[in-house]
């Protein structure tokens, strides 16, 4: 077998395969062989059928799988020899190909980039000396029995706190917002809204314009849209409302005591606290071990640069931009929405996905050095906590891991958890006082 190999450009090479032509008629006569162990011709037994009759009767299928046998056996061992890393599939074209000739064929290809592997134990974080306190206790068991509140209607006016229900249509410009914005419906028109009168909520300065208003009394609202405001359209502009306060509610919290204890599964108030604590201080962990590792990642990858295989960054795009389309849905944004913002979600993409594609080529390298695997105890696990997490049933989500192909990204996961945390373990931390 001859091989040459030439470079195209960085990360992709045309890779140039000969076989002779005596090869070629060993496959041809050893596939036609396995024809005629298996054929059935009229009048004769299974088996026994002459061999150039099955030749002439399959010959289009004898010579679709030669050529299979001989270009994926040729594919596979002339990479091995040239030592060369492929990324993702080739691109094989036929040169020639037939009975009595050497087969001629090229395959592009798509390789692992070649770079110097930099400096990556002792990277440089900063985290801020942090402790759970009591007032951080305080605050968090204060937001779990707001999930508890009851919504008195109230005869009185409308009070900072409060919750005003209420009717609204509005206007920018002159014209129905949905002429403006035709998917931000709901900012258009809405009856019985429950809107809170504490700042940062709804429309900024909206709920301020109707405090000591009473049920019944309708008034002007006069907005401004923030300048990153959700819906585009309506960015940096002034808007309208007319409103109608249907009712006023107060907001009341239950006592922080033992029977809000209860409600979470604690005992007691004591013992719901002491869970509030460890609670908060697990996330403090995570919190710091996600900015150390993100602090150290920037660190490494500012350390080498290096040409990343294109289809492997487009591929890759693909998946950050489903990962940014599914997040706007999951918070509510309308799809129409979402299509005329798909430039600018897939410019972002295009960016993450580069930096991801890149840090997957080092963590690779950090991991054959320091022979870091994932077992199959680890990706079992791992399945686990994603079934878990989408609440799905482990076997349906192994079930359609495998329809899908998935499992060897499971193990790419977990081998890059496991560097990630070699990189965080190592990694050379100053500690600094909080901000106040």
């Amino acid at each position: 077998m001859n091989v040459t190999v030439e470079n195209l450009a960085p990360c992709k090479k045309l890779v140039r395969v000969e076989l002779d032509v005596t090869a070629v008629d060993s496959a041809f006569d050893a596939i036609a062989k396995d024809y005629q162990k298996q054929a059935a011709l009229p009048g004769f037994r299974p088996g026994k059928a002459p061999r150039d009759m099955v030749i002439k009767k399959y010959d289009a299928e004898i010579k679709d799988e030669a050529k299979r046998k001989l270009i994926g056996d040729a594919y596979r061992k002339a990479i091995d020899e040239q030592k060369i890393s492929v990324v993702g599939y080739p691109d094989i074209e036929e040169v020639q190909f037939g009975r009595g000739q050497s087969l001629q064929f090229t395959a592009t290809i798509e390789t692992a980039p070649e770079f110097q592997l930099p400096e990556y134990k002792g990277l440089p974080a900063t985290f801020e000396t942090k402790s759970v306190t009591d007032a951080d206790v305080e605050r968090a068991l204060d937001l779990l029995r707001g999930q508890h509140a009851s919504y008195n209607t109230v005869a009185r006016p409308l009070a900072n706190g409060d919750i005003a229900v209420v009717n609204y249509s509005g206007t920018c410009d002159g014209k129905a917002i949905t002429e403006l914005a035709p998917t931000a419906k709901g900012l258009t028109e809405q009856k019985n809204f429950w809107v809170e009168t504490t700042e940062g909520k709804f429309i900024p300065g909206f709920a301020a314009q109707l405090i000591g208003a009473n049920a019944g009394d309708k008034r002007t609202v006069n907005v401004d849209f923030p300048a990153d405001f959700v819906t585009k359209e309506l960015q940096g502009k002034k808007g309208v409302y007319e409103v109608e306060l249907v009712e006023v509610k107060e907001k009341v919290l239950p006592p922080i005591d033992d029977e809000l204890a209860k409600k979470y599964d604690a005992d007691n108030l004591e013992r719901f606290r002491a869970v509030v604590r460890v609670d908060l201080e697990r996330e403090l962990k995570q919190t710091r071990s996600n900015a150390l590792r993100s602090q150290v990642v920037k660190e490494l990858l500012s350390k080498v640069n290096f040409d990343l295989p294109e289809s492997a960054v487009a591929h890759e795009t693909r998946n950050v931009v489903y990962d940014l389309v599914r997040q706007n849905t999951q918070r509510g944004i309308a799809r129409e929405l979402i299509e005329q913002q798909k430039d600018e979600i897939y410019s972002v993409a295009a960016v993450n996905a580069k930096e991801r594609v890149k840090l997957a080529f080092l963590v690779g390298r950090i991991a054959e050095q320091e022979k870091i695997q994932a077992s199959q105890e680890d990706v079992l696990k791992r399945a686990q906590q994603l079934a878990a997490m989408y609440q799905t049933p482990f076997e349906q989500f192994i079930k359609d891991l495998q329809k899908r192909n998935g499992v060897n990204e499971l193990y790419e996961q977990v081998l890059h958890e496991k560097v990630l945390e070699l990189l965080e373990k190592n990694a050379i931390i100053t500690e600094s006082a909080p901000a106040k």
